[in-house]
């Protein structure tokens, strides 16, 4: 018998039993050699996944030296640099070595979070042993086109998103938003509700700190705009410069703090001379900073979850944000924060202008911004992605697992 045929009959077998073990063969472009939002969100997955008793395989591109230590098992598979983005990492797809490693294995569940070389194989090895296959999606690709002049790709990328999706038993979003684009270009996967969740213990405003501020050279009276993020350009970094400069022009007073690096870096300290810039912080250093600033201005309308703008509103920041899939779901406009329409600088400036200008406008979303991030503690959120296991599975569903009604994702 070969391996191939082995290994789905005794996925069969374990699916047989009242309560099969759950083997999850996770699949992922980035998991521990770039701490970005991806990686850090899957990472808390796997480690609590194993807490509960659930074995995980994670198949993904490494490097010598990752930025994480990353949890549970690791799996390498073969990679290239990006071309013009060398820190991330072009998976080479699965080669014998990870295919004996599948086999010995036997995942009775494949999820893939990232549908590239080695998503795609992962979707044709777990359809041969006829194994059930989830998604969980993270990067809206499509939206980073038009930063790197790529526009012409929008349709056959939308194309074979399609394609992969529609082959996947069930599809995980972080944002009912994010489900209606999908929706929107013809994927029709059974989609499921998967936001992302904040340390509430560790983004606090308790962590606002003058002698942070002080040794920065910001008095205590200034009102910081912070930005917290990669600095790439898909990020909005020129949207937010642009504000910045605005600002500066008008003579309004604030102080420019950005926290974070990348291959924009340069570029951006050039054009805002006056900014403080941190480069990347993490833990206890990144809630610091976050809760020692006055308003938060992120511009982007890549991403399909504002994990820094939920970071931030537990951190009691009120929000400026694109009104886009990454922040619509998280900031209410007017109570929380400011949705300002993607690339308006005029709108942009103006809802900043205004936070700046009103203290007790800032103090009063600040307050809800906090209360509003309180929903999103990690246990909870990661809790629903155990249930969804289960329910693909066939284990016993609860109500939490029953379809949600057409157009709503559970």
């Amino acid at each position: 018998m070969d391996t191939v045929t082995e290994q789905s009959r005794r996925a069969r077998m374990d699916r047989s039993g009242s309560s099969p073990p759950k083997r999850i063969a996770l699949f992922v472009g980035a998991y521990n050699h770039i701490a970005d939002g991806v990686s850090l969100t899957l990472n808390r997955l796997v480690a609590h996944l194993e807490q509960q008793g659930v074995a995980v395989r994670v198949y993904a591109p490494t490097v010598d030296d990752p930025a994480l230590d990353h949890a549970g098992t690791l799996v390498p598979v073969p990679s290239l640099p990006a071309p013009g983005r060398s820190e991330y990492r072009l998976s080479l797809g699965i080669t014998p070595s990870v295919r004996e490693d599948l086999e010995t294995f036997a995942p009775t569940l494949y999820h893939v979070a990232t549908p590239d070389l080695l998503g795609h194989q992962a979707l044709r090895r777990a359809q041969s042993t006829e194994t059930p296959v989830v998604a969980s999606y993270h990067t809206h690709f499509s939206s980073y086109l038009k930063y790197y002049h790529l526009g012409l790709l929008e349709a056959p990328v939308w194309s074979y998103l399609r394609s992969f999706y529609n082959q996947c038993r069930q599809v995980y979003v972080p944002t009912y938003t994010m489900a209606e684009v999908l929706r929107e270009h013809g994927i029709t996967s059974e989609f499921r509700f998967w936001p992302r969740g904040v340390n509430t213990d560790r983004f606090t405003p308790m962590r606002r700190s003058m002698r942070w501020r002080r040794a920065r050279g910001i008095g205590d009276d200034e009102v910081v705009v912070a930005f917290v993020s990669r600095l790439v350009r898909e990020k909005g970094l020129d949207v937010y410069a642009d504000v910045i400069e605005r600002l500066e022009r008008q003579n309004v007073p604030h102080r420019s703090l950005v926290v974070g690096d990348g291959p924009a870096r340069d570029d951006l300290e050039a054009r805002l001379p006056n900014a403080t810039f941190t480069g990347f912080l993490e833990g206890d250093n990144l809630a610091r900073a976050y809760a020692s600033s006055d308003v938060f201005l992120f511009p982007s309308d890549t991403e399909t979850f504002g994990n820094v703008t939920l970071e931030a509103m537990a951190s009691g920041l009120p929000t400026v944000c694109a009104d886009a899939a990454g922040s619509r779901d998280l900031v209410d406009d007017g109570t929380t924060g400011r949705l300002c329409p993607p690339g308006d600088v005029d709108a942009f400036a103006e809802a900043t202008c205004e936070l700046i200008a009103d203290a007790s406008l800032r103090d009063r979303m600040s307050t809800a911004a906090f209360e509003r991030a309180q929903d999103f503690t990690w246990s909870n959120v990661l809790s629903r992605i155990n249930r969804y296991y289960d329910g693909v599975l066939g284990r016993r569903r609860t109500e939490s697992q029953a379809p949600a009604p057409a157009g709503v994702p559970a």
